[in-house]
């Protein structure tokens, strides 16, 4: 008996999206199934986090409908807006810890604004989920008090203390040392799948990424360039696949920004020609 594909946790259809009259990306379709880490990836400012705002409704598709859990975000707002995005966990780059609560009071601040649970859940979801990222015995320390490595197993911690549906990470390796680099990894992996949940990661790192993701989305050039499994994508001759996984220096690839109509209109402003 065949059994029936799951529905996409999060699906792009022909979006366009960008910033006033300035178009970002173009054409984007993707979709993330429950139980998948997807890899979104890119030069600076190819898109990538752009994206994910789309994702969270914090930016509106210029073209094309983006639906998460069945939902178009184009048309929250308010209460059902809010209910949507409380069942994803955000890993935010630089962390985003109080630094004036300790680690266990971190993990426990969603559970505290956003469920009537008692003192006693609290205690022991926070310590379960310390305990997942490997920090259970690190609960009283402050922030001040840990690694750059350990706080971000900390944010990892209170990404997923409502165990949530959809997991989103941006540049969740960014300044680890290789073992905590290889350990986030490999957390991603297996809270995804022991939370039943699906992870989107923004990331530049391509061993990683590639060691855990079961797809992975190319940005560049304002569109998908690429996507596939990670051996489709180190099969591939596309010329701009293979500069940014080799981290070749000449190629499609352009180092710098591109023009845009507000960049004209502030150079004028200057009197510049």
């Amino acid at each position: 008996m065949a059994t029936s594909t799951p529905s996409p946790l999060v699906l792009f259809d022909g979006v366009s999206l960008g910033y006033g009259d300035f178009t970002v990306l173009r054409e984007i379709s993707l979709r993330v199934l429950p139980g998948q880490v997807v890899a979104l990836m890119g030069g600076s400012g190819s898109g990538k986090t752009t994206l994910l705002r789309a994702v969270t409704g914090q930016l509106v598709p210029q073209k094309g409908t983006v639906r998460v859990f069945d939902q178009d975000m184009a048309r929250l707002q308010g209460e059902t807006l809010r209910q949507v995005r409380q069942r994803m966990g955000v890993l935010f780059q630089a962390g985003a810890l109080f630094t004036d609560l300790n680690v266990f009071e971190n993990v426990a601040f969603p559970l505290r604004e956003h469920t009537c649970i008692s003192e006693h859940q609290i205690f022991e979801r926070v310590l379960d989920k310390l305990q997942a990222v490997g920090l259970r015995q690190a609960a009283h320390l402050r922030i001040s008090e840990i690694s750059g490595g350990m706080a971000r197993r900390v944010a990892l911690a209170r990404a997923i203390v409502l165990e949530p549906e959809l997991l989103l990470f941006d540049e969740p390796f960014a300044g680890l040392d290789p073992i905590s680099l290889g350990i986030t990894a490999q957390l991603i992996r297996t809270l995804t799948s022991q939370l039943g949940c699906a992870s989107i990661l923004i990331t530049h790192d391509v061993v990683e990424s590639f060691a855990i993701a079961d797809q992975v989305y190319l940005i560049g050039q304002g569109r998908f360039v690429a996507n596939g499994q990670p051996a489709d994508l180190q099969a591939s001759d596309d010329p701009y696949v293979q500069q940014f996984l080799q981290g070749r220096p000449d190629g499609p690839i352009g180092f710098h920004y591109p023009d845009t109509p507000a960049f004209e209109r502030w150079l004028a402003g200057k009197g510049r020609p």
